[in-house]
């Protein structure tokens, strides 16, 4: 790294080995503007910086550097509204640590309480949670936030969308008074600045000004598949193409390597790239993929960082990743200098619900698309041997000689077989002095006149296209893929704010769902009414319009995508007012808020 690098920052050498082996070279913005004050004593902070921008980076490297020798107590609470993002955090801040410490929990609801609460009583430096289970250890008296240093507030908007509020001011009470506040959110919501005022201290604000990943050029499609079908719709992706050049974003080392494995079986020239790979191989492996000796990289995303080759094809996320920021960054590597690319997305029916979070963050539209059936992988290929030996014919024809000057010191193809697949490259060998053009073209035109004057024509030409193509265009290569049903599996559950104490029925809510996205009745389904708040079911495709549409009409309760058990807004503990309820006011369908509630 040089002086414009991390080291600029001065930190340790634990926490720049950790960015090395992260692959973490120069610093976003955010984390420019961001690291510096956090290292250095100073004033609460409210920072504003999109997805994608490397926010976790921006707390956590500060976090690592400055709390990373032994406490006997909670150091930092880090708020996140989902599960899911409290596993990222998770994870993301203990690959940033440069040894054992700091120590990092997650809790939050839907998982046992018992092992977090024997996580807790071992010893914890850094808790990551959602706000509803950190109150409930509150409440338990197994987890005590009195003498924390840093208070970290990740997606605070979200936090504040999803009614939150409420619970992070419970929690700042309990809060150490001299503690640090750092806030991060993607906009700068009225109630997020009323927070601030009312609950920090001196505060200053940054703001990441950059350009979002760009993605414009990348178009993005996202295909269903069941998970062991996977493999099948990658290989008739890639034969479908025409020149498929491209990264297969992979979660793990040993994925990494069972798909590489697995694509070389099939026949197709493809590398591993994970960071289990010594420096010297993945050197090699690089060097063959820039060269195009190899068109298909399997790459886990901290082995792909720092790799920058243009005029990528593709770029195939194997599965969805953890988190918006990965998807953004592996998108952003197709579409490079102008170039046009393909993001492909594979996404099993478990998935839907995290694919509509990704889709909101990247503010991209998904196209779905259909797995290539085989007679159209099958066509491709026709086309394309077709294409190839009419420019070859042509070009004979225009010059005679032209074979010869072509092909002079080159073997005839070896056949292929439905062992081997297709036959490899003709290679050239290097031509001899005493090599003559003219001869070695009249014996492919004997061996040619031979052959006619013994069969048909036709014959000739399809035995001739079996014998170098048989094993390519070959409808048993493929197998089937399972159909998954649309019907069944792409709907998204949504989260209102409407619940028993506020009168809600079913039929309020499907009318109130009609009457901001005049999505019919019958679309509406799975509703379940709590206390507080209540749930329901939409097609896939609806469920955006349906949010942007209740965010935009006034007077409406939250409108949201749900958040699995225990990771949001439904982790209640024992179902606490989250917020004023909304009560009916006028007409059907009509609701306003009653703050004396």
């Amino acid at each position: 790294m040089d002086k414009t690098g991390f080291s600029s920052f001065a930190l340790g050498a634990a926490t720049l080995a950790a960015l090395e082996r992260k692959g973490f070279e120069e610093p976003t913005t955010i984390q420019a503007l961001t690291i510096p004050k956090l290292l250095a004593p100073g004033p609460d902070l409210i920072a504003r910086a999109r997805t994608g921008t490397g926010k976790t980076a921006a707390f956590g490297i500060p976090l690592a550097e400055r709390l990373s020798g032994p406490s006997d107590h909670i150091r930092a609470l880090v708020l996140v509204p989902t599960r899911e993002l409290a596993l990222q955090v998770t994870g993301e801040l203990i690959s940033l640590r440069g040894a054992d410490h700091p120590r990092v929990a997650a809790v939050y609801g839907g998982a046992s309480m018992g092992e977090q609460l024997r996580r807790l009583k071992f010893g914890v430096d850094i808790v990551v949670g959602t706000p509803g289970r950190i109150l409930d250890h509150l409440g338990r008296g197994s987890l005590d936030v009195s003498k924390i240093e840093f208070l970290i507030l990740d997606e605070a908007d979200e936090m504040l969308d999803m009614g939150f509020i409420e619970d992070i001011e419970a929690i700042l009470e309990k809060c150490a008074p001299e503690r640090r506040v750092v806030l991060f959110s993607a906009t700068m919501p009225s109630g997020i600045v009323r927070i601030a005022k009312r609950r920090f201290g001196a505060y200053e604000t940054i703001e990441d000004f950059s350009e979002a990943v760009a993605t414009e050029l990348a178009e993005q499609v996202w295909l269903e598949v069941r998970e062991s079908d996977k493999l099948e719709a990658l290989c008739r992706i890639m034969d479908v193409e025409e020149d498929f050049y491209g990264i297969v974003f992979t979660s793990t080392r040993i994925e990494a390597d069972r798909i590489s494995k697995s694509l070389e079986e099939r026949g197709y020239d493809a590398e591993p790239l994970h960071g289990e790979i010594t420096q010297d191989k993945r050197e090699r492996v690089l060097a063959k993929f820039r060269e195009r000796r190899v068109r298909v990289l399997v790459a886990t995303d901290v082995a792909a960082r720092g790799i920058d080759i243009e005029k990528l094809s593709h770029v195939v996320n194997w599965s969805l990743p953890h988190d918006p920021d990965a998807y953004l960054h592996r998108v952003g590597r197709t579409g490079r200098a102008g170039n046009a690319g393909t993001a492909l997305t594979f996404v099993t029916p478990e998935e839907y619900r995290k694919l509509f979070r990704f889709k909101q963050a990247a503010g991209a539209k998904f196209r779905k698309a259909p797995v290539p059936a085989v007679n159209d992988v099958l066509a491709a290929k026709r086309k394309r041997i077709s294409g190839r030996i009419i420019a070859r014919a042509e070009g004979f024809i225009a010059d005679k000689d032209g074979l010869a000057d072509d092909q002079a010191g080159v073997a005839p193809p070896p056949p292929a077989s439905p062992a081997t697949g297709p036959a490899p490259a003709r290679t050239r060998t290097p031509r001899s002095r005493k090599s003559d053009p003219a001869a070695v073209a009249a014996l492919w035109r004997g061996l040619a006149d031979e052959l006619l004057e013994r069969l048909d024509p036709r014959d000739v030409v399809a035995a001739a296209l079996f014998e170098a193509f048989g094993a390519d265009i070959d409808p048993a290569k493929y197998r089937e893929i399972e159909d998954v049903s649309v019907d069944a599996a792409a709907t998204a559950r949504l989260f209102i704010g409407l619940g028993r104490r506020d009168k809600a029925t079913p039929r309020d809510l499907a009318d109130l769902i009609r009457r901001v996205s005049g999505l019919p009745d019958r679309l509406v389904g799975g509703v379940e009414i709590y206390e507080n708040f209540s749930f329901v079911n939409v097609p896939f495709d609806a469920a955006e319009r349906v949010i942007s549409e209740a965010r935009r009409s006034g007077g409406m309760p939250p409108v949201r995508l749900a958040t699995p058990r225990g990771g949001g807004a439904d982790d209640r503990g024992g179902g606490r007012p989250q917020r004023a309820p909304f009560r009916r006011n006028g007409p059907p369908g009509k609701w306003s808020k009653d703050r004396k509630g």
